[in-house]
């Protein structure tokens, strides 16, 4: 389920064309259970700093996340919608954004979009029919985030092994790009 709607080109002296991002573990803190109560939304340090300087570089970002609870009850859509505000919220506070959340609401196993599968990257690349795989990267703390973005030709960072944090991960995805022209 995405937003609805086309995404917007990125500039055209962006480093890249969309950086996707997971939410938990990457953005936020990982909570046992679920983020489901905007109270329970703690951003990671340096964060949203980090999302603000892709929206500054002219990346369009993109949230992809699993929320098997939505499919449980253990998280309603009106929590969902909740904790996202918060998060926009945040995000906004220091000059940052999201352009598109694409999430998959399903049980393990029964879906194309869960991650690892390629849904949600094949959704919001057909919302942007202008980007091309290869000039995005994807940022998770799980090889489950990073597997599909993989296969489909992207870059991938995975937290904790090429970097601590999505900081330090946007910090690599833009000296790279520094460093490729």
């Amino acid at each position: 389920m995405g937003d609805s709607g086309l995404i917007p080109p990125a500039e055209p002296d962006a480093p890249w064309d969309i950086v996707f991002l997971d939410r938990d573990g990457t953005l936020n803190e990982r909570l046992p259970g679920y983020v489901d109560h905007p109270d329970r939304l703690v951003l990671l340090p340096g964060a949203a700093q980090a999302v603000a300087r892709l929206n500054r570089a002219g990346c369009r970002v993109v949230l992809v996340t699993n929320q098997r609870g939505l499919a449980t009850g253990a998280l309603s859509w009106p929590q969902w919608y909740a904790v996202t505000r918060r998060m926009s919220g945040l995000l906004a506070s220091v000059g940052a954004h999201i352009d598109h959340i694409e999430v998959c609401p399903h049980q393990v196993g029964t879906c194309q979009c869960r991650k690892p599968a390629p849904g949600l990257f094949r959704a919001a690349l057909a919302a942007a029919p202008w980007a091309r795989a290869e000039r995005c990267a994807m940022v998770g703390d799980m090889p489950s985030d990073v597997t599909p973005a993989q296969k489909l030709g992207m870059r991938t960072v995975l937290l904790g092994q090429e970097a601590a944090d999505v900081r330090e991960a946007v910090d690599l995805l833009l000296q790279q790009d520094a460093l490729d022209r």
